[in-house]
C-alpha cells in the first residue's frame, strides 16, 4: 500500500472555520509570525489562500505551510485524457434514477474511477457544482490529484477512503463525509471495493447554516469537523494531476507532494461524522421543509438562496400527529440530485436501494411514489423510528446530464411508472 503514514494517536483538531495548528516536527511551526527570514529546519513558508485575500474577516479561508520544498517547484503541465469527465451537456425536465453503480472489475484508483454525471454549468463559473460518481478497488500509487475547479465534498458509500493531504491523513468511512478545500493536493488509496460520490462546489466556500429561531445548538456542530494532524511522507516521485476548467492536466514530481511539517491557518480538509448530526423535527403536526436538514451551505449572490447545499436525511424519530409524514408532493425552484447510503428512503418502496441516486431539476413535479403514499395515508401514526441514511445535492440551477449518465445501464428508464395509478380525488 502506498500509505506509508501512521495515524496520529493524538486528539483530533476540531471545529469547522476555526483557527487551528498542527506540526509534525516540534518546533517546525513559527510562533509569533507567519513568514520568518529562516524557517526552522530549512523549511518553506507558503500561504494557501481559498478565499481572497480580502474577503472578511469572518470568510476568509487561509493556511499557512511549512514544508520541505516550495510547491511551485515542478516542470510544465501536459493535457492528459480521462473518458470518465466528458461534458455535461444534456437538460431535460425528465425525472431520472438509477441504480447503484457496479464495483470496478479491473484494478482501478479513485481518479480513474470517477465519472462525471452531472454538472449545473462550465466548471470556469464561479457558482453551481459537478456531480460525480466513482467506483475503486485500488490505491492511487504514486499519483496526487488538486483541483482549481473548487472544492471537493466526498461521500463514501461503500468501502473507507484513506486520503492523504498536504495537511495530513484522514479516514474517511461509510457514514463520514470529506471536504477538501480548492486546490489542495490529495491522494485516495482504498483497501477493498469503494464507490460514492463527489461534488465538486465551484461557488463560495462551504459553511455552516445559519441556525436563526433554532438558536445556537442544532444541525452540525463545528466541533464534531475533524482536521488532519501535520504529517510527513518519504520522497517518492509523484505525479500530479490537476483540473482546471473540466480537464485534467499532470506534471512529474521527483518528490512527495505530502511534505507540510507544520501547518497552521483557517482553510483545511475536514471530515465529519454524519451520525453526529442533530437532526429537528416536528413534534406536533406537518412535514417540515427539507432546508432543517442542512449540514453545510455554499451560499450564492442572491440572499438565502445556495449555490449548493448538502442536505442529510438521517434516522429519526417521526411523531406528527395527524399528518401525512414522508416528503409531500412538489416542484421546487431548486434542483435535488440524491443518493441513498443504507437503509431505506421513506418516499420510496423499491427502486432505490443503497447506491442508488436520483435527479430531480428545477421544477420537475415529484414526490412519494404510489405504494409509500397508500402505505403513509392509510397508517395508524404511533412514534415511528426511520432508519437510513441518505443525502441531497441542491443547487439554485438546472443540472445537466452527462452521456455516461444518460446511457448507463443502470438507468432506470421506467422511473416515471412510480408516479402512475394515483386514484383521483372524490370530490362531492
Amino acid at each position: 500500500m502506498n500509505r506509508p503514514f501512521t495515524p496520529t494517536a493524538a486528539a483530533p483538531l476540531a471545529g469547522f472555520g476555526n483557527h487551528l495548528a498542527s506540526e509534525a516536527v516540534p518546533g517546525a511551526l513559527p510562533i509569533g509570525r507567519n513568514s520568518p527570514q529562516k524557517p526552522a529546519f530549512g523549511l518553506y513558508a507558503e500561504q494557501l489562500s481559498g478565499t481572497a485575500f480580502t474577503a472578511p474577516r469572518a470568510d476568509n479561508r487561509r493556511s499557512w505551510l511549512y514544508r520541505r520544498r516550495p510547491s511551485a517547484m515542478h516542470g510544465r503541465f501536459a493535457e492528459v485524457a480521462h473518458p470518465g469527465l466528458a461534458p455535461a451537456r444534456h437538460l431535460s425536465p425528465d425525472r431520472e434514477r438509477w441504480s447503484p453503480l457496479p464495483n470496478a472489475a479491473a484494478a482501478t484508483d479513485w481518479l480513474d474511477g470517477l465519472t462525471l454525471w452531472a454538472a449545473t454549468g462550465p466548471a470556469t463559473a464561479d457558482t453551481g457544482v459537478s456531480i460525480f460518481l466513482y467506483a475503486c478497488n485500488a490505491p492511487m500509487a504514486g499519483r496526487a490529484f488538486a483541483s482549481a475547479d473548487g472544492e471537493w465534498l466526498l461521500v463514501p458509500q461503500q468501502g473507507t477512503l484513506h486520503l492523504m493531504t498536504e495537511f495530513g491523513p484522514l479516514e474517511v468511512p461509510p457514514g463520514h463525509i470529506a471536504l477538501v478545500p480548492r486546490g489542495v493536493r490529495f491522494r485516495v488509496d482504498v483497501d477493498e471495493p469503494a464507490r460514492g460520490w463527489a461534488l465538486e462546489n465551484h461557488g463560495s466556500p462551504f459553511r455552516l447554516p445559519e441556525l436563526g429561531p433554532l438558536g445556537a445548538n442544532a444541525l452540525a456542530s463545528p466541533r464534531d469537523f475533524e482536521a488532519p494532524h501535520a504529517a510527513l511522507e518519504a520522497d517518492q516521485p509523484t505525479r500530479l494531476v490537476m483540473k482546471l476548467g473540466g480537464r485534467l492536466f499532470a506534471t512529474g514530481l521527483p518528490h512527495s507532494p505530502f511534505d507540510v511539517a507544520a501547518w497552521h491557518g483557517t482553510l483545511a480538509p475536514f471530515r465529519y461524522d454524519l451520525a453526529r448530526f442533530t437532526t429537528i423535527g416536528t413534534v406536533s403536526f406537518d412535514h417540515p421543509d427539507p432546508s432543517i436538514f442542512t449540514v453545510l451551505t455554499s451560499p450564492s449572490d442572491t440572499p438565502g438562496t445556495a449555490s449548493c447545499d448538502f442536505v442529510i436525511f438521517p434516522p429519526r424519530w417521526m411523531v406528527a400527529e395527524a399528518t401525512f409524514r414522508p416528503p409531500w408532493f412538489h416542484r421546487n425552484v431548486m434542483s435535488e440530485f440524491m443518493g441513498l447510503i443504507h437503509g431505506r428512503y421513506d418516499a420510496r418502496a423499491g427502486g432505490f436501494g443503497p447506491g442508488g441516486s436520483s435527479l430531480h431539476n428545477r421544477m420537475a413535479a415529484h414526490g412519494p411514489d404510489l405504494e409509500s403514499w397508500r402505505r403513509a395515508t392509510d397508517a395508524t401514526l404511533t412514534p415511528e423510528k426511520q432508519e437510513g441514511l441518505a443525502f441531497m445535492f441542491e443547487t439554485r440551477s438546472p443540472l445537466a446530464l452527462s452521456d455516461a449518465a444518460l446511457d448507463h445501464p443502470t438507468r432506470q428508464h421506467d422511473y416515471d411508472s412510480a408516479w402512475a395509478g394515483f386514484p383521483a380525488a372524490m370530490l362531492p
